[in-house]
């Protein structure tokens, strides 16, 4: 007689698809976006080139200010406004994020990996991380070319210029995170870069950037001295000529951090929602 026997259940396919790790996609993702920049010459040379310019044309029109009264004395104008293109290229760092993040959004990128087994966040914080090694590299071009063509060699010397990079990184991370934030729910080009345009002007204009406060007519004076970015800048201009001011400090980087948290939360949900 024949014993039938029953079949051996065969092993249950796997339903799931392996990912890997947040780390590694983030590298990934990272990667991704530096080759645009590193591999495409325009591209790279137009970013270095902005703050170059900035900073060659401010020193020579403005060089005359560091006789005056109203500004500190001792100091020289390429000391003085260095910290200050440091602070208001972190700002355009910052716009710049959403361009690339909704050129992503534009060609299918985002949906496509929302399909996939990865973190949503992943692609915001390689975009993020991409944004701020460009943002570095444009900080230590700006002060090799300051140092060696207009003589910048401020009292803080190479630990308070890194110092004061620290602050534009800060700076950059949060804003750019509101900005990042802003793309994700609004998903709109031409809306969210006018937006963050308009933001950024002000700032950028009524602070102390260019001129000190002192030299500034009385109402714009009282708008820069609640102006957050005035704030940064005269924190990262401390730390190159050579201070160290702890408090303002503190409260840069502070901010900044609580910034980026509520910059990430909010962007991140706007990434999940559908549309």
């Amino acid at each position: 007689m024949t014993v039938m026997t029953a079949p051996r259940a065969q092993p249950a396919l796997r339903t799931r698809t392996q990912s890997a790790s947040v780390a590694t996609q983030i590298i990934a993702l990272s990667g991704r976006s530096l080759r645009g920049v590193v591999f495409e010459p325009r591209t790279l040379i137009v970013t270095l080139l902005g703050p170059i310019l900035l900073v060659s044309v401010l020193s020579q029109l403005l060089g005359s200010l560091s006789t005056t009264l109203s500004f500190p004395s001792g100091t020289r104008y390429v000391d003085f406004v260095v910290p200050a293109i440091m602070i208001t290229t972190a700002l355009q760092s910052a716009l710049g994020l959403i361009i690339s993040l909704l050129q992503d959004m534009r060609n299918g990128l985002i949906n496509r990996l929302r399909t996939m087994a990865i973190w949503p966040g992943s692609v915001l914080v390689a975009h993020s991380l991409a944004g701020l090694v460009r943002m570095v590299l444009q900080l230590t071009v700006l002060s090799i070319f300051a140092a060696v063509v207009l003589g910048f060699d401020p009292p803080g010397g190479i630990l308070g210029t890194a110092a004061a990079v620290v602050v534009s990184t800060a700076v950059s991370t949060g804003l750019g995170w509101i900005f990042i934030a802003l793309a994700c729910q609004l998903r709109h080009t031409e809306l969210v870069q006018a937006i963050s345009g308009t933001v950024t002007f002000p700032l950028i204009v009524a602070s102390n950037a260019f001129v000190p406060e002192a030299g500034l007519p009385t109402w714009l004076r009282h708008v820069a001295a609640f102006n957050p970015v005035s704030h940064s800048i005269t924190a990262a201009r401390e730390l190159v000529l050579g201070h160290a001011p702890v408090g303002q400090l503190l409260a840069a980087l502070a901010g900044a951090a609580v910034i980026t948290v509520i910059g990430a939360t909010v962007a991140i949900r706007g990434l999940s929602r559908p549309g």
